[in-house]
């Protein structure tokens, strides 16, 4: 049998069995999923990557969203017999109230390899984050990666949560910290209960992130900085590292939720009467019209049902395509780096074109 080639592989939904649904906090849960032997390479993970889930309803709806994967990446020499991800309910959410109230043991759910770009591979050196509420879960991975493989390599987890009642790997966070206390600092700050010890309670806004940090660590002399969390927090996170000299490089962040208060205005640029996408998906391309308002997403999704995407929200990241020629307009983008959209880069979820053609690659 001919095997697919790596574009198609990675753009392909796979059927992993649910091995268990652990309660984290009333509203969260960790879902662990079996990968069979013959996917085991192709589900193997990069410290802090994500997974796409789909649920099919009747009539023919689905709904995808992504989450980070907790467990520690394998070695070079083993494979991902499980994999991990953690879910918070989110209010309305379709997919989070289905995981925490429906989901268990023995289902089956299909998927996504891993993908994502808020990675860390390990390698000596100082790292710190700062996450929010479910922003642990890609820091989780990353931290217990990292401090497993090179002993050579310092991390300092700045956490934020509401409540302990409602602190997502609790344990797991202070099993790294009893393992590698040396090499392992932790900082929890509460927004809404006292704390005995430790840090004043509340939220970690800019100002007080600009204080806080250089008590904590040598903030120039530290080799990567990862933000994960609400959109407030990664936003006051990297203005307080700009504020203090951290080189823009050195920053990475994975925004897990935006409201829609907090888009940015886009000037937009007047349509044309006619537009034509062009796009080429796991070797195959083809070009199609582009009707009134559609997003580029939407016309190549008409056309090709399995075109990439999770959140079409702009933040997730998964429907990313290289722009190989034409102009479009983002209406919004929380999940690519400058540097990801200076080298051509777009989220086609949020793309719409300005000129009469535009070609798009989702291979690269």
């Amino acid at each position: 049998m001919a095997r697919p080639s790596s574009a198609a592989a990675h753009h392909t939904f796979h059927p992993l069995k649910v091995a268990a649904v652990d309660r984290l906090t009333d509203d969260s849960v960790a879902v662990t999923l079996t990968v069979p032997a013959e996917l085991r390479e192709l589900y193997r993970h990069t410290p802090g990557q994500h997974l796409t889930l789909r649920r099919r309803l009747a009539g023919g709806t689905e709904i995808r969203r992504t989450y980070s994967i907790c467990t520690p990446a394998p070695g070079p020499a083993e494979e991902p017999e499980h994999l991990q991800v953690g879910v918070r309910q989110v209010e309305g959410g379709e997919f989070s109230t289905y995981a925490l109230k429906e989901l268990a043991a023995g289902d089956t759910v299909e998927v996504l390899p891993p993908a994502g770009r808020f990675v860390l591979e390990p390698r000596p050196g100082t790292y710190a984050a700062i996450v929010g509420g479910s922003g642990i879960t890609p820091v989780l991975s990353i931290a217990a990666t990292l401090l497993d493989r090179c002993p050579e390599a310092r991390f300092c987890l700045i956490r934020s949560d509401r409540t302990t009642a409602s602190t997502m790997f609790l344990e797991e966070v202070a099993d790294l910290k009893d393992r590698w206390p040396d090499r392992f600092q932790l900082v929890s700050v509460l927004s809404r209960e006292e704390q005995q010890a430790g840090l004043v309670s509340g939220r970690l806004d800019e100002e007080r992130l600009t204080t806080l940090l250089p008590s904590l660590l040598p903030v120039p002399s530290v080799d990567g900085w990862f933000l994960c969390g609400p959109y407030g927090l990664v936003q006051s996170s990297e203005r307080a590292l700009r504020a203090l000299g951290v080189a823009r490089d050195r920053v990475h962040q994975e925004i897990f939720h935006v409201d829609d208060g907090a888009a940015p205005t886009v000037d937009r640029a007047p349509a044309p009467a006619h537009s034509t996408v062009t796009a080429t998906l796991d070797g195959r391309s083809g070009s199609w019209p582009v009707k009134d308002g559609e997003s580029l997403l939407e016309t190549v999704l008409r056309n090709r049902a399995d075109a990439p995407y999770a959140c079409k929200g702009g933040v997730c990241g998964t429907c990313r395509a290289f722009l190989v020629s034409g102009e479009i307009r983002m209406d919004r983008n929380f999940a690519l780096e400058p540097e990801e959209v200076d080298a051509g880069y777009v989220l086609a979820c949020q793309s719409h074109p300005v000129g009469e053609e535009v070609e798009l690659d989702f291979d690269r």
